[in-house]
């Protein structure tokens, strides 16, 4: 047995040798790179998983800037609107106050007129020429009664402008904060 005792041993020592180069063969040929593709398969997952949560956050951004702008225009057209009727409302009631007092002195012009045509001493051409009958519409106001229609007329519509600035002033605060504060 001796003498086959020593190829024995140099086989087992080969055999030794083969399973631990097969060893080392099977961690650095196949185990790591195993591992080093699984660690870069997860570190893409995760930058692709990040890159879209970092997608779906500016998408979501950009959703609720366009629904800001979109508030933002909607106030201002509605203050744009409530200013053009505040503005004709203030026209208007000048025009209907002007006329009103277009027709107040035209009826106290027939009146006195009558009042005068009614004197048996008078004629109609003398009372014509006493007391001329002004038109009932479209007519000339005395100046402190035209300065008196047209500054409320004006400070009406100060008012309307007053209003629509401090309407845009509280939509650009609420840019400026982020709609922290509530409209009233």
């Amino acid at each position: 047995m001796l003498k086959h005792s020593d190829a024995i041993l140099k086989l087992a020592t080969a055999l030794g040798v083969l399973l631990a180069g097969a060893g080392v063969g099977f961690y650095y040929g196949i185990f790591l790179p195993s591992q080093d593709i699984r660690r870069q398969t997860q570190a893409m997952a995760e930058r692709k998983s990040a890159a879209a949560a970092q997608s779906q956050a500016l998408v979501e951004q950009a959703r609720r800037e366009a629904e800001e702008a979109k508030r933002n225009a909607e106030h201002a057209k509605a203050a744009q609107a409530e200013y053009n009727d505040c503005i004709g409302f203030a026209e208007m009631s000048y025009k209907r106050r002007w006329a009103g007092s277009c027709q107040a002195m035209h009826d106290a012009d027939v009146a006195a007129f009558d009042d005068c045509a009614d004197n048996l001493f008078s004629t109609e051409r003398g009372c014509r020429a006493k007391h001329p009958i002004r038109p009932a519409s479209d007519c000339a106001l005395p100046a402190r009664m035209a300065r008196e229609l047209t500054g409320a007329r004006d400070t009406r519509k100060r008012e309307c402008l007053a209003k629509l600035q401090a309407v845009q002033g509280s939509a650009s605060l609420l840019d400026q904060t982020g709609g922290a504060i509530s409209d009233q």
